[in-house]
């Protein structure tokens, strides 16, 4: 098992909120998956996808709607299917287990960027930035990660350019968002990392 990588690190603590179902199949090991809401401290929830060796899901097997901390990582790939989101985020989880901890929600990163930030305004007057950073994994693969940052954060970032070294915390989120098809609107999820703290190395 490859160990946590320093340049993506994940902290969530939540409650399970639906059954363990088979992912995928990768490097002769079966993968599976389920999602964790997460409070924020607002009150609105998030509701990540969490994927896992099945060795993990034993401390989650004993309760009906257990509450879980999962450290792990941010990982990222192209939906190829037509269907859905065509970059799809999850969480690949190195460690579980039964918690009451607080709801909580820590990234960190340590990537480049790979696309140049798109800087823009929101109906209420705030700045908010956009961007893609490609974080290294082993074995030369890299997981492209949007990410958003705001105000004084977002108009310094919008100066990078592709090939900064970015380093961040802040939180993996959800967000709804209606997406025009041919027969009316489609509701989708977007996933992305909301920076707190963010710096060009």
């Amino acid at each position: 098992m490859e160990l946590n990588q320093e340049n993506n690190q994940v902290r969530l603590c939540g409650t399970m909120a639906g059954a363990p179902r088979w992912s995928h199949r990768a490097g002769g090991q079966d993968f599976w998956c389920f999602p964790l809401e997460v409070e924020r401290l607002s009150g609105s929830r998030d509701i990540l996808n969490i994927v896992l060796r099945p060795s993990l899901l034993a401390a989650a097997e004993a309760e009906e709607r257990p509450r879980l901390l999962v450290s792990g990582e941010l990982r990222s790939f192209n939906n190829r299917r037509g269907e859905g989101a065509k970059l799809v985020l999850t969480v690949l989880a190195r460690e579980l287990s039964l918690t009451d901890e607080p709801d909580d929600n820590f990234v960190s990163l340590t990537g480049t960027l790979c696309k140049a930030p798109n800087v823009r305004v929101t109906p209420l007057g705030r700045d908010i930035c956009d961007l893609l950073v490609a974080v290294n994994r082993r074995g030369g693969r890299s997981d492209y990660l949007p990410c958003i940052c705001w105000g004084s954060r977002a108009r310094e970032a919008s100066r990078w350019t592709v090939g900064t070294q970015v380093r961040l915390e802040g939180r993996f989120q959800s967000r709804e968002y209606l997406k025009p098809g041919e027969n009316g609107f489609i509701q989708r999820t977007a996933y992305e990392v909301s920076a707190a703290r963010i710096e060009a190395l």
